[in-house]
């Protein structure tokens, strides 16, 4: 059984003051993919139940891939309501990043209102301009439980995404960088060139274009 003890205690902190108050319809809110040079940036909005149980939810970015994808699947088994939201390199390159992963958040709290009405919102470290009461915690995904289980939902989304890109262009590597800068994928973007979906407003990208090699 779950035992909420110690660091298990401290990730129901900000969901038990809520609670206290007889808040009890909470979303969590993280995102991934402000990062890589290449793909959407992805948030997830989860609303857990007073009872959830997953020993060792913490930050997915301290998670092994097999168990991310094992909480993954926890998750949207017993959520009470998931919500993602993404923006495009598009949008990225039109409006910048920090701007993009605001619209995704959400977007990502939208789907979840259209399910469940919130009556609060806790946001790993970006504030937002909500209509809904919100706290913005830094390193939230570590603090609360609600934003540790988006950060995993968000983050095995957006992978599935790369691992079938990288289906389709194997020679990049997604399945193992995520899109993400790494010595290999520069290389592989120099070797084959620049494929639809990478962030033109991004330094090693703006390098490329330059150099014409696409």
């Amino acid at each position: 059984m779950y035992n909420k003890s110690g660091d298990s205690m401290d990730l129901w902190k900000y969901e038990k003051e809520l609670y206290q108050k007889g808040i009890v319809q909470i979303g969590g809110v993280d995102e991934v993919g402000r990062g890589p040079l290449i793909g959407p940036v992805v948030a997830a909005c989860v609303v857990l139940p007073s009872d959830f149980v997953l020993e060792g939810l913490t930050d997915s970015k301290k998670l092994s891939e097999k168990k991310r994808e094992e909480f993954y699947k926890y998750i949207l088994d017993h959520a009470l309501a998931i919500g993602i939201g993404m923006e495009d390199e598009k949008v990225i390159d039109k409006i910048n990043i920090y701007r993009a992963t605001q619209q995704a958040m959400k977007k990502a709290i939208e789907e979840v209102e259209k399910k469940i009405p919130l009556e609060h919102v806790l946001i790993d470290a970006m504030p937002l301009d909500l209509k809904i009461p919100s706290t913005s915690i830094i390193k939230g995904d570590s603090k609360s439980i609600s934003i540790a289980a988006a950060s995993v939902v968000a983050k095995v989304t957006r992978d599935h995404m790369m691992i079938k890109l990288d289906q389709k262009y194997p020679m990049y590597g997604f399945k193992n960088h995520k899109g993400y800068p790494t010595k290999k994928h520069i290389e592989a973007m120099k070797n084959y060139g620049l494929i639809e979906g990478y962030r033109k407003s991004y330094g090693p990208v703006k390098e490329l274009l330059k150099e014409d090699i696409c």
